[in-house]
């Protein structure tokens, strides 16, 4: 195990981990677990408004569903394929099941960050709203050092998370898929990403609007023609989840097989990578919403994790497991003798996945979906890092040789070691996480406040 990878252990085992799960319990709590007893509302109050009157958005801002576009590309691609891939691989079959209680506690967390990135946002210089956890981090608590600290790491976040991962997972899927040069992948990728980020949030957003929904669509309905070709496998898939989170070490059927700690691990940091719930990094192109009420923003905040990880991941993983490209055994072998390669784990795998059912072209159909959403993903990080950038210097100037540094990221992270591009995604999200959780678990009931006003509006 590297540093990096030592170091980002440290920091989510055991408290990284505890923190996310503890906040998202004490959400849920608080709420009496509205995530479950109230789905009805917060499906009417986000995809169901969907069906009533539209409205454009005004100068500057986004529409909601232009909000909630550039959310899920930051998470659907390289978390909800690449990083379920990844997190099955190192933390054994039972990670997915970490994955979705983090996700089902992270309902509420989503939840509390965008009602308050909404509540407290303030006008942008150029037209519309900006806002997130450094906003509220300073207009409501007023503590001015969480809210730098925040700012700096989202930063350093959106250069390894943003930049790096993404542009890592659509040059090791392209390579797979057609073996071209990764270093060129990248250089291509960053020129794309640079003629969109001139224009701003709202070419984000309107890029976004247009490319996620076809592009879930796509992955969504050849994923479940995977499951379905091995469908036999589904509830042996299912009972492999559930019995290796409780008894990690049945994944081999011995005394050998992953840990507990790593199983958590794995499953909870990547569900966070996948949905954000609590980093605090979506709640920033939510607070950029035209949205009618910090609540309804909330709702769009709980689809939002519903589905990057409770719908997208669970397709992934049960792909992955029911076609059988996947194998315990073989994983921890690679692991422990430290031979472990780009096209074992992460984009690769779950291109292997697909190709039992469409053959080569399974390749080329994630190489797709996974280049179209990490691209919208690095548009829309770009922007989180311009943000946390401009609240850190306190302007507007350092925007442009940013977004050098920004593309410099996207061309490096094409040609770094997956394990150690992770890992430094992994340190970044969640010490840039620390501030926000603990401002959450103070305004929790502020966001509660606001939820039975948005019930009444929603008029249940």
């Amino acid at each position: 195990m590297t540093f990096l990878e030592q170091l980002a252990d440290m920091l989510w085992r055991p408290w990284l981990l505890g923190l996310f799960l503890l906040v998202g319990l004490w959400c849920s709590l608080r709420s009496g677990f509205f995530q479950l007893f109230g789905l009805g509302a917060w499906l009417k109050g986000s995809a169901g408004s969907l069906f009533g009157q539209k409205k454009r958005s005004q100068k500057g801002s986004l529409t909601q569903l232009q909000a909630l576009a550039t959310a899920l590309a930051s998470t659907i691609g390289t978390g909800s394929i690449a990083g379920v891939a990844t997190a099955l691989f190192f933390g054994g079959p039972g990670a997915v099941f970490w994955m979705w209680i983090s996700a089902l506690l992270g309902l509420m967390t989503s939840f509390v960050e965008k009602t308050l990135a909404v509540k407290y946002r303030r006008p942008a210089p150029g037209g519309g709203w900006e806002g997130g956890p450094m906003v509220y981090l300073e207009r409501r608590l007023s503590w001015r050092l969480g809210a730098k600290w925040f700012s700096f790491w989202c930063v350093l976040a959106a250069l390894t998370g943003g930049a790096m991962v993404q542009s890592n997972s659509i040059s090791a899927s392209l390579h797979a898929a057609f073996g071209w040069s990764r270093f060129a992948i990248g250089g291509v990728t960053a020129l794309g990403v640079g003629i969109v980020i001139l224009g701003g949030i709202g070419r984000v957003g309107r890029v976004s609007e247009k490319l996620v929904p076809a592009m879930a669509l796509l992955f969504l309905s050849t994923g479940l023609a995977v499951v379905l070709a091995h469908r036999e496998n589904v509830l042996p898939a299912l009972h492999q989840i559930i019995t290796c989170a409780l008894t990690p070490h049945a994944a081999l059927g011995g005394a050998a097989g992953y840990g507990f700690a790593s199983s958590l691990r794995y499953g909870v940091a990547r569900g966070v990578f996948t949905n954000e719930a609590g980093v605090g990094s979506s709640a920033m192109a939510h607070a950029a919403a035209d949205a009618p009420s910090p609540a309804q923003e909330g709702f769009w905040g709980m689809f939002e994790v519903f589905f990057a990880t409770l719908v997208v991941c669970t397709i992934t993983a049960l792909a992955l497991l029911t076609s059988g490209v996947y194998s315990p055994a073989a994983a921890l072998s690679a692991i422990e003798s430290g031979t472990v390669t780009p096209e074992m784990t992460g984009a690769p795998l779950a291109g292997t996945a697909f190709a039992t059912c469409f053959g080569q072209g399974g390749h080329y159909i994630v190489s797709f979906c996974l280049f179209l959403f990490a691209f919208t993903s690095l548009l829309g990080w770009s922007y989180y890092g311009e943000r946390g950038l401009s609240h850190l210097t306190g302007e507007n100037r350092l925007r442009k040789p940013f977004r050098l540094v920004f593309l410099l990221a996207v061309v490096l992270g094409s040609v770094g070691e997956i394990t150690q591009v992770w890992a430094l995604s992994d340190i970044c999200n969640g010490l840039m996480a620390l501030p926000n959780l603990l401002a959450i678990s103070v305004l929790t009931p502020e966001a509660l406040d606001e939820l039975k006003k948005g019930i009444k509006n929603l008029k249940l």
